[in-house]
């Protein structure tokens, strides 16, 4: 039976405070105000006390509107029909197309059974060399893309959900602008990547409960998605917006704060849906990418500071460019072996170079003398980040493979390479 209580105790914010008992954690309740209903979700639980979130915010929310309990947490509609579609944050049409209203799930459950998963061991091209080369992404796993605001990370985002080889893509925008999500939307549309993609956009004029329920929507419906074994990619961003609205949230309930204003449970918060990434036994996947970005490039932050701590590696993108130095995918190993035989040797090889070049680029800056080696780094250098780490560059893995050896071939005679001998008679281009 539904409880409903005639009398809200206060209102704080956007936070309603009403008394009643057998009510659980994240239930949803409709507040009925002269006439109009609107949701709330319970955000906090102290004896006999309930605190709500409006979705909608409490404006024309007054002490003697009723407020029923509908005994059950956010749930999401769940069809194949999903497919090219754009909801908000509360799982609503964004497209003025039908509400999903078949097959309810709810969001926001527990991680899968670790006993359940499998170990890693297909990879996602991308074509983008820097990910498929040197830090390969792995089916079901959980990566951030660590940048700072003007980046290109949803441009990079988007070519990511044009390009990978996957069957579904679940994109979640968390505080975004309007403008952004437009692009997403006409990027993928374009692309044709649209018909297998789906949609939740939380804007920066939205309620803010709305955008902590994103991530939880889209994990929700890409596991319903990966059971039916469908290897789903997840695109989140920005997880910080996210982390702001828990914050928010929490000075709201006069919690105490913890590292710069950001609750306690921060780190539990993230976890709950990275570790959503899943390779299941039998059936498909989900895999997540998401943006986090760093006020002031501060890595120590607690939002990356956190992150670093769950995922398996991390994306830097740092002057429109996937930074070969501090990515890293912990688990590209996996799949690396299985790719071709110089796949390894390329990416180590190359990166040592590049290094060396980074320090010549500093010593030439500075006015040092350039030998005829600090010379060739240097053109090697110029070659590398216009050829590889440019990010409009779209080629599959193998020919990014053979453009590396182009591209060492240019710039030096096989014996200043450290590679093996049988790899060099094999793969260095032939004159």
């Amino acid at each position: 039976m539904r409880k409903v209580c005639t009398r809200i105790l206060s209102i704080v914010g956007n936070v309603v405070m009403v008394r009643a008992e057998g009510v659980s954690y994240e239930e949803l309740a409709e507040i009925t105000s002269a006439g109009e209903k609107s949701l709330a979700q319970v955000i906090r639980l102290d004896a006999d006390m309930v605190y709500l979130q409006a979705f909608a915010g409490s404006r024309g929310i007054s002490t003697g509107d009723e407020v029923k309990f509908l005994g059950h947490p956010m749930r999401v509609g769940f069809s194949e029909s999903m497919l090219g579609r754009i909801f908000n944050g509360s799982g609503m049409p964004r497209d003025n197309g039908p509400a999903i209203t078949e097959n309810l799930i709810e969001i926001g459950g527990p991680a899968v059974n670790p006993a359940k998963r499998i170990i890693p061991s297909k990879m996602i091209r991308t074509n983008i060399p820097m990910i498929d080369v040197f830090n390969s992404l792995v089916e079901s796993q959980k990566l951030p893309i660590f940048s700072v605001s003007g980046e290109p990370y949803n441009e990079l985002l988007a070519r990511i959900a044009l390009q990978a080889e996957v069957d579904i893509i679940v994109l979640g925008g968390i505080g975004i602008k309007y403008d952004q999500y437009l692009y997403f939307k006409e990027t993928l549309e374009e692309g044709g990547a649209l018909a297998r993609s789906i949609f939740f956009v939380h804007t920066a004029s939205d309620p803010v409960v709305e955008g902590l329920m994103v991530p939880d929507l889209a994990l929700a419906v890409a596991e319903k998605f990966g059971l039916q074994g469908k290897r789903v990619l997840v695109l989140l961003t920005d997880m910080t917006n996210f982390s702001d609205a828990l914050k928010e949230i929490s000075i709201t309930m006069e919690q105490v704060p913890s590292n710069r204003g950001y609750p306690g449970d921060l780190y539990s918060q993230l976890a709950a849906r990275y570790e959503k990434a899943v390779d299941f036994e039998g059936a498909g996947s989900v895999t997540t990418l998401a943006v986090t970005t760093m006020p002031g490039d501060d890595v120590t932050h607690p939002v990356p500071d956190n992150t670093g701590y769950i995922t398996e590696g991390q994306f830097y993108l740092r002057n429109g460019r996937v930074e070969p130095f501090g990515s890293l995918s912990r688990l590209k190993q996996l799949v690396n072996k299985k790719t071709r035989a110089d796949h390894r040797p390329i990416m180590d090889g190359m990166i040592q170079l590049y290094a060396q070049y980074v320090e010549t680029e500093e010593k030439r800056s500075m006015g040092f003398r350039m030998s005829e080696w600090d010379n060739k780094l240097l053109r090697y250098g110029k070659l590398f980040e216009s050829e590889m780490m440019d990010l409009s560059v779209n080629i599959p893995l193998e020919k990014a493979l053979d453009r590396g050896w182009q591209i060492m071939a240019e710039c030096f005679k096989p014996n200043e390479t450290s590679f093996r001998t049988d790899l060099v008679e094999k793969f260095w281009p032939k004159t």
